[in-house]
């Protein structure tokens, strides 16, 4: 096995659904396809319990009692909690399902469904999951090496990937052109940045503004 394998986190999938019977049914078809699953009565449950840190997604019924799925996937959202949903119900209908859609919802599936549409749809809601996770790691490691920067640093970084010439920034900042040239490669050194496209790419995902 080699290293990067080894590191990968297991997919979960979250099954959330107040029928004991359907939630196993769930349970074997993920297991069948080498899926782990975990599976709760109510949101609440889910809630309350600890998770895997890896990627995930989640397969809820609308209709519980206590919160509802779509009122769930709201309540999730506030959390900050971004586990792509897939929703499920015998008694759905379009303003339903196109309200989830809009919320975020992977997809809304009517019981009862074909096992494919279900595996299809956990397997696009996984996908964009691993993804979300890459890009906040990435984003991640961006504001980790921001914060290795000086202030003066910080500032010719804004002005460089603002577009500004080595000698417009020492004019701004009452520097010599040769001290902008010094810091601007300590920049590209810290921030990892290849090329001033690179630098002006992290600068944009940091939100970075010229002051």
């Amino acid at each position: 096995m080699t290293r990067a394998a080894a590191a990968a986190p297991a997919a979960t999938v979250f099954v959330v659904d107040d029928d004991a019977d359907l939630r196993e049914a769930l349970a074997g078809l993920f297991r069948s396809v080498d899926l782990a699953t975990a599976t709760y009565a109510s949101a609440a449950e889910f809630l309350n319990a600890r998770r895997p840190d890896g990627p995930g997604c989640l397969v809820v019924d609308v209709r519980m009692p206590g919160l509802s799925g779509l009122d769930f996937q709201a309540q999730l959202a506030d959390l900050g909690i971004h586990l792509p949903i897939i929703l499920m119900t015998g008694h759905g209908d379009i303003p339903m399902s196109v309200r989830a859609m809009k919320a975020g919802a992977v997809d809304f599936l009517a019981k009862p469904f074909r096992d494919q549409d279900m595996l299809d749809a956990v397997t696009a809601a996984l996908a964009r999951d691993a993804e979300r996770r890459s890009r906040d790691s990435g984003l991640r490691a961006l504001r980790t090496a921001y914060d290795t920067l000086t202030a003066r640093e910080r500032q010719v970084l804004a002005h460089v990937t603002a577009g500004l010439m080595n000698k417009q920034i020492a004019g701004l900042l009452d520097l010599s052109e040769i001290t902008v040239k010094i810091h601007r490669g300590h920049v590209m050194r810290k921030m990892g940045a290849r090329s001033l496209a690179d630098l002006v790419r992290m600068a944009e995902a940091l939100s970075i503004k010229q002051t």
